[in-house]
């Protein structure tokens, strides 16, 4: 299958999870999660809002916050259009709907803080394999905001999160993908071998 066709059946399936499902196994995400020390060491973790069927976060970010951890949700950009910027998320933050109708901060307040001086960024994904490919939801930006990751040096761990369900044998990936550090489902947390940190 291509990218489009398996994007269609892993979308489908995602969304056919029940609110109830989605809530528990969310809730066993954020233990798959807790149970790393590198991500219980993590003082500014980005993190995502379901959306179209995505595995629930809510109790991971309250998880996060119960820790005293700096919790920041993706933005799209309005300046670097198809880039994200990250924005610091609490009961406070002022949340608006964007072009997609998923809620975010609203740009014009709250603390920014670049990728880069993030200690983890947890990201959706439609489907993962062993290797720690991802296919997203097709608009790239997450790829185009974490380009720097190619470069070696300092930089986020990056977390793929989804249900188990989600998991292929292998999956195509192009040059701008982004490989991930682990991947984190409901059952388990996977580090990928050829990306330790």
């Amino acid at each position: 299958m291509d990218k489009a066709s398996l994007r269609r059946e892993m979308r489908r399936r995602r969304r056919a999870v029940s609110r109830s499902e989605s809530r528990q196994a969310g809730i066993r995400l954020a233990s798959s999660l807790h149970s790393n020390p590198a991500f219980c060491r993590s003082p500014r973790v980005a993190v995502y809002l379901r959306n179209d069927g995505e595995i629930d976060t809510s109790h991971l970010i309250q998880r996060l916050r119960q820790r005293g951890v700096e919790v920041f949700l993706p933005v799209l950009h309005p300046l670097k259009k198809g880039h994200l910027a990250f924005i610091r998320y609490d009961n406070n933050t002022p949340m608006r709907r964007n072009c997609y109708g998923i809620s975010e901060p609203d740009f014009r307040y709250g603390q920014k803080v670049p990728a880069r001086f993030l200690s983890t960024i947890c990201l959706p994904l439609v489907a993962f394999d062993e290797s720690g490919n991802r296919i997203g939801m097709g608009g790239g930006y997450y790829d185009r905001t974490l380009a720097f990751c190619r470069r070696p040096g300092v930089r986020p761990r990056l977390i793929g999160c989804a249900y188990e369900f989600q998991k292929l044998p292998a999956l195509p990936a192009d040059g701008w993908d982004i490989p991930l550090s682990a991947i984190a489902t409901n059952v388990r947390l996977r580090t990928v071998r050829n990306n330790p940190d």
